[in-house]
Parts: C-alpha cells; sequence; structure tokens
C-alpha cells in the first residue's frame, strides 16, 4: 500500500479518486451538517452514529463523507451499488456485519449508493437489520427521498441534504490539487492564472469531482516550459470544457426545479428570468415542446381570462415548431413565453374550476332541473322536461334576468370570482351588471 500514489498509480487512478481526503478534518463542503455546533457533528461527538441518507447533487461528497464517518468512529465499512446489487448481495452484507460484530464487538457501516434504484422488496430487506442494529445503514442519493424511498425506510434513517460546493470551496480544491506532490498534480509544477481559476470553478458547477476530473484532463494538455512549469490556459479550458454540458437531469430534481423556476418567473411577470431557465433547459437537451406544453398549463393556470390571448399565442408557437423546426421554433416559443410573462395574470378560473371540482366531489349528485332537461321525445315532453325554458336569445338584450341554472339546492352558488387585472376587470363588470338584472327580476317576480 505504500506505493498506492505511486506516479504510475497516478496515471490509472483518476484525480478525483486520489484526492480523497482520509480524515474528516479535510472534508470540504457541507459546513451546515459538519461545522461546530451542527446536527451531524453533534451526533458524531455524542458517539451517536446513526442510519441515514445523504441527499445531495453528483459531485458533493456523499460516499466521501460516508468513508470518513466509518473512519471516525472506527466502524468496518461496507459498500453496495443498487445498480448491480441484488438481495444475495444484500444477505451476504448482513452476514458480514453480523460475523464483524459477533468476532470483533465491531460496528459495521453499510453504505448504498444510488439507494433510490433498489425497488421496494429490496429496500425492505434493509428494515429488520437496520432496526436492530446490525448495521449502520447509510444511503446516498441525488433524487428526492420522499419520493423515491418507501415510508417504511424512511422513518428509520435520518435524512440529511447535501449542497453544491460553493466558488470558495471548490477553489480550496483547486489549488490543493496543483500543489499536492503526493497525491495531487503538484509534480507537474502546473500554473493557472486567478481568472482561469475561476472559468475552472464555475464550470463544475458546485461538482467536486466535476471539477477535479477537468483538471485532470487539463493537466494531459498542457505543454511544458523551457523552465519545466506548464500553464493550464484560456485555450487548454476550452477543449477541456467545450463538450460539457450543463447541469440538466431530465426526470430528476434538477430538471424539475429548473421547471419550476421556469414557470414561476412566467408567472411573476419577469420575461427575462422566464428566457433565462428556458435557455438552461433547451441547454441541458430539454425537448422545447415540453416548455411550449408548461406554457400552456401557464396561460390557462396563471393568465386564464385576465388575457384570453395568450392560450392562443401559445397553441400558435407550438404550431410553428412543428413547422419551422427547433432553429425558429425555439424562437417562437420564447416569443410565446415572454407574452405570458408580460400578459396581465389571473388564477381565478383556476380556483373556479378546483372549486367547482371539489363541490362536486362532496356533494350528492343533484338532480338536473326540469326546465333544464334534454326533451327530444315525447315521452320527454309529457314529463315536463324543457319546460318554461327560456331561450336567452329571444331575452332582452339576449340574457334571460331570473333565471336558474343550478339545482335549487345549489342555486346562485358562485365559484368563478373575476380579478380586476387585464381583461378580467371588464367581464368582472358584465357579471356584476347581469347579477343586479337577476336581483331586479327577482324583487319584480316577488312584488
Amino acid at each position: 500500500m505504500n506505493d498506492f500514489f505511486s506516479a504510475d498509480s497516478h496515471n490509472l487512478q483518476p484525480l478525483a479518486d486520489r484526492m480523497r481526503p482520509v480524515d474528516l478534518v479535510d472534508y470540504v463542503g457541507q459546513s451546515h451538517l459538519l461545522d461546530t455546533g451542527k446536527s451531524l457533528w453533534t451526533a458524531l461527538r455524542q458517539g451517536s452514529l446513526h442510519s441515514m441518507i445523504l441527499w445531495g447533487p453528483p459531485g458533493v461528497g456523499k460516499t466521501t463523507l460516508a468513508r470518513l464517518l466509518s473512519v471516525y468512529c472506527d466502524a468496518h465499512f461496507m459498500t453496495l451499488s443498487a445498480v448491480l446489487a441484488g438481495i444475495k448481495d444484500i444477505r451476504n452484507a448482513v452476514r458480514e456485519a453480523q460475523e464483524i460484530k459477533t468476532q470483533f464487538r465491531r460496528q459495521s457501516i453499510l453504505f448504498v449508493d444510488e439507494v433510490h434504484r433498489f425497488n421496494k422488496v429490496q429496500q425492505d430487506a434493509f428494515l429488520p437489520f437496520v432496526e436492530d442494529g446490525t448495521f449502520v445503514f447509510v444511503g446516498a442519493t441525488t433524487e428526492n427521498p420522499a419520493f423515491e424511498l418507501n415510508n417504511a425506510l424512511l422513518s428509520r434513517v435520518r435524512v440529511y441534504l447535501l449542497h453544491r460546493l460553493n466558488d470558495n470551496e471548490l477553489t480550496q480544491l483547486l489549488q490543493k490539487a496543483l500543489l499536492d506532490c503526493d497525491k495531487g498534480l503538484g509534480k507537474l509544477q502546473l500554473t493557472m492564472t486567478t481568472e482561469h481559476q475561476i472559468m475552472l470553478v464555475r464550470a463544475a458547477e458546485g461538482d467536486a469531482r466535476r471539477l477535479l476530473n477537468f483538471l485532470d484532463v487539463a493537466s494531459d494538455l498542457v505543454v511544458q516550459r523551457e523552465d519545466g512549469k506548464a500553464c493550464i490556459d484560456a485555450l487548454v479550458l476550452e477543449q477541456v470544457m467545450q463538450a460539457s454540458p450543463h447541469r440538466f437531469d431530465k426526470g430528476g430534481d434538477i430538471f424539475y426545479d429548473q421547471i419550476s423556476a421556469f414557470h414561476k418567473s412566467v408567472r411573476g411577470s419577469d420575461p427575462d428570468a422566464a428566457l433565462y431557465w428556458m435557455a438552461r433547459i433547451l441547454d441541458g437537451g430539454c425537448d422545447p415542446l415540453y416548455i411550449a406544453r408548461r406554457l400552456l398549463a401557464i396561460a390557462s393556470e396563471d393568465i386564464g381570462n385576465a388575457d384570453p390571448r395568450a392560450l392562443q399565442m401559445v397553441v400558435n408557437a407550438w404550431q410553428a415548431y412543428h413547422r419551422l423546426g427547433p432553429a425558429e421554433g425555439n424562437r417562437a416559443i420564447a416569443h410565446a413565453a415572454v407574452y405570458c410573462a408580460c400578459a396581465a395574470k389571473s388564477n381565478a378560473v383556476h380556483l373556479a374550476f378546483k372549486a367547482a371540482m371539489s363541490l362536486v366531489s362532496d356533494t350528492p349528485a343533484y338532480d338536473v332541473p326540469a326546465h333544464l332537461r334534454n326533451a327530444p321525445t315525447t315521452l320527454a315532453r309529457s314529463l315536463g322536461h324543457g319546460d318554461d325554458y327560456r331561450y336567452a336569445h329571444n331575452e332582452v338584450q339576449g340574457f334571460a334576468a331570473g333565471e336558474s341554472y343550478l339545482p335549487s339546492e345549489l342555486d346562485r352558488v358562485r365559484f368563478y370570482k373575476p380579478t380586476d387585472r387585464g381583461l378580467e376587470a371588464s367581464i368582472g363588470k358584465k357579471l356584476e351588471w347581469l347579477d343586479e338584472l337577476n336581483r331586479k327580476s327577482e324583487k319584480q317576480r316577488y312584488q
């Protein structure tokens, strides 16, 4: 093991793996958990290591933290990958932990990477052994545990959210890798300007592994100067990062977070933010028509009758995309996104529809009033279907004042309450005028 970090092994082992800390004090990031007085720090200090889920994006140190916990607690470390392991592997891990506990009276940590990939049966297989303390269960996931893990497992663990590393933390890792002659690239005497370090750190987007992989590739591309030093410059960085897409995990949390940001930007009437998030989503490889579908939902949910043109604008953009293809079609969808962001907003229709569905769910199925029923047959007419129905077009101003179109049990119930924004302000005034006609008609009926 003495030559583990020798020059030859450097050629075989990725820089990100070589630079893993071997002591908790060297761990970078997650200060909200590990600083003095924080939750995980307190548990470790008290010697009360517990089963947990480490939830966070790639490259934030989930695997490294699990390994360091075992070192700190002098626990036997076992690891499974949910991508490759099955029930047999889980049983073998249980057997190994039991033997370690019996023979050496030593605690074991079972680290399960990508734990969200285990199905319910596989997750359930851990439950009795987590419960009786056979091992401390540490699962790592990039997906929301509330959606991907079953409640039985969640009830037996604590969930810790790990954050992306900030620029200062990534810079610290970068500089350490450049200077470390044992595990890092120090023997190569690489140099980087502050400006180029910032470029590399920003390209990593909070992912330590990504940062070190970039640096590893860059170290292979530099040309050594006569003085024995080599500079990682803009040309090298361009080669390293040109084919590196931004984070976008379709179907995962990052995907839904960006879509959520786009939706909320449009709802919040910020066209610039809407365009930014749309560009981020497209840059990550999302189908542009997914954005169009979201805009259709926005046009009904958030704009509604305040500007009915928004719905048609989105439909037109959708059709334009099919006719023009991505380049011009994306611009048409951006056109619709900006229009929707700038349009007057109202969720009155959305709320009215929810209220109607809720009422229907919570009340009896009332009969259709006789005067509103269809009367296509002699029998139907003999039963009074359609009697006393007032045809609105034959009424003054095309409105049958005082007529009721709801079951008598729900007479005059109101779902739709227009706002005073955009066209809906005019709709509201129209409905107030019709209500006044209804009141006058009822007053005249009882005089």
